[in-house]
């Protein structure tokens, strides 16, 4: 049979049909269509099955893209499937929210060669959506029950994916999470337009008739500490991840209608939902009919003001320090930020915050790239004389989060931290000061990607696999 791959040479890439920016201002829909079979099979035809795969290579997640490409071009998208899912605990999560440009699209031979990437993550959406229609994705089963029991601290996207390997493992999984969902941030954090919460929830729900036991509402430190969890369990793992929003000290910082991303994005999407929000039922974290600035250039700006758009907003602008090119976000969501009517204002930083009681304004001023840092970054500079003045109902602060001081809030004041807050992990085990005690996403890399926080995850569960084997074997040795 002749070789259905490398249709590079006569099929496009095309990516799904995308909604138009004025439908998808007025709702909070994902914004991209469905593949049809034929168009995602067109797709995935279109990989060159390359002796060095640069898309895996540049997968946090080592993804066997090529084959599960081939897969699907053959109509076998159960196997497809199963290949994705043999690496990746939520490929229906990363085919939608992943910054492909950035990674496994951006490292695509056909992109550097200009003739356009295979359109690697709708594919990976489309396969993994028709697995969940069919009924080819299962419930994790344990191997063999071991015995043995392991505390997660955080129910995201890390805790979760330590959680499915540990249970496949064998292990008796037990979640402890502060909130009254489990998915952390694929809940609470990224947009519905982004990630619809009927994805995370399917999944969550998958991992509990596994067998996960969920702790809701459970906040160590103050239901139990971390030496109750020690005690109770065989092994414990820290994902809490970092919410933290990074602080901005500027003169009149301390107005009203000053917020952190974290703050105006769980209330929407707590409001999505359908809980009761009292912030935003009474307009304080509502943007509709105001003025809107965030101040930041990252994914979470990003969903940010693409938010605020949908709320209503009169204006929404995004105030950022470098220029297009060094910004940090996806360029894909700077551009359908764009088309939906945001106003980004480059090379520009907030100085100051006007208003008697509540903000009126942002000033600013302008900046220049100047010598670049040790990482090869061009560092933005202030340009003296350069203030201008944004009236603005609302600033969002979205400038990176930081860790919570986990040694204080958990009663463990030996837990090493870095300088930063991170929590200090031996590689590759993931095993923190403590014995028995692991770490796994934001909370020992820093405020990364969803991706990397389930590659954390699984390494923390093959790491404290190893751990407790070993421990047994010493045991009987004895």
């Amino acid at each position: 049979m002749p070789d259905r791959m490398q249709q590079f040479v006569r099929i496009n890439g095309a990516m799904p049909d995308k909604r138009a920016a004025d439908e998808r201002r007025q709702d909070f829909a994902e914004i991209y269509d469905e593949y049809g079979t034929e168009s995602a099979i067109e797709q995935a035809s279109r990989c060159e099955q390359c002796g060095i795969p640069f898309c895996q290579i540049h997968c946090p997640l080592q993804n066997n893209i090529p084959d599960w490409l081939r897969l699907a071009t053959e109509g076998r998208l159960q196997e497809a499937y199963e290949t994705s899912q043999a690496t990746n605990t939520f490929p229906e999560v990363c085919g939608r929210i992943c910054p492909q440009d950035r990674l496994c699209e951006g490292s695509c031979v056909l992109e550097q060669s200009k003739h356009g990437t295979v359109t690697i993550g709708a594919v990976e959406k489309y396969i993994t959506d028709t697995a969940w229609k069919e009924g080819w994705v299962k419930a994790p089963q344990a191997r063999e029950k071991l015995g043995q029991s392991i505390a997660i601290i955080g129910g995201g996207p890390a805790g979760l994916a330590a959680a499915d390997r540990l249970l496949v493992m064998g292990y008796e999984v037990h979640v402890y999470d502060r909130y009254d969902r489990m998915g952390g941030l694929l809940i609470y954090g990224i947009p519905n337009f982004k990630l619809e919460k009927d994805i995370v929830e399917r999944r969550t729900k998958l991992l509990a008739d596994g067998g996960v036991v969920y702790h809701h509402n459970f906040e160590v430190g103050r239901d139990a500490s971390l030496a109750d969890l020690r005690a109770e369990h065989d092994a414990v793992l820290i994902a809490t991840g970092v919410y933290k929003g990074r602080e901005l000290q500027a003169p009149g910082s301390g107005l009203k209608n000053i917020f952190a991303a974290m703050d105006f994005l769980t209330a929407s999407n707590r409001k999505g939902l359908g809980d009761a929000v009292p912030a935003f039922d009474d307009g304080t974290l509502n943007a509709i009919g105001k003025n809107v600035v965030v101040i930041g250039g990252g994914d979470t700006a990003m969903d940010c003001v693409r938010t605020a758009v949908r709320q209503g907003a009169k204006s929404v602008k995004c105030l950022y320090r470098r220029d297009r090119a060094n910004m940090p976000g996806s360029q894909r969501e700077v551009f359908n930020a764009e088309e939906e009517g945001v106003e980004f204002v480059w090379l520009s930083a907030p100085e100051a915050f006007h208003g008697k009681t509540k903000l009126e304004g942002v000033q600013a001023h302008r900046m220049h790239l100047g010598v670049a840092d040790v990482t090869g970054r061009q560092t933005p500079e202030m340009i003296p004389g350069s203030s201008f003045t944004i009236e603005a109902d609302i600033a969002i602060k979205a400038l990176g989060f930081d860790p919570e001081d986990l040694p204080t809030l958990f009663g463990t004041p030996e837990l090493a931290v870095s300088s930063w807050g991170t929590l200090k992990v031996s590689e590759p085990t993931k095993m923190t000061a403590l014995e028995g005690v692991f770490a796994a996403g934001d909370i020992y890399r820093g405020a990364s990607l969803v991706v990397w926080a389930i590659k954390d995850g699984r390494d923390a569960a093959d790491g404290i696999h190893q751990f407790l084997q070993a421990r047994a074997k010493r045991a009987d040795a004895a």
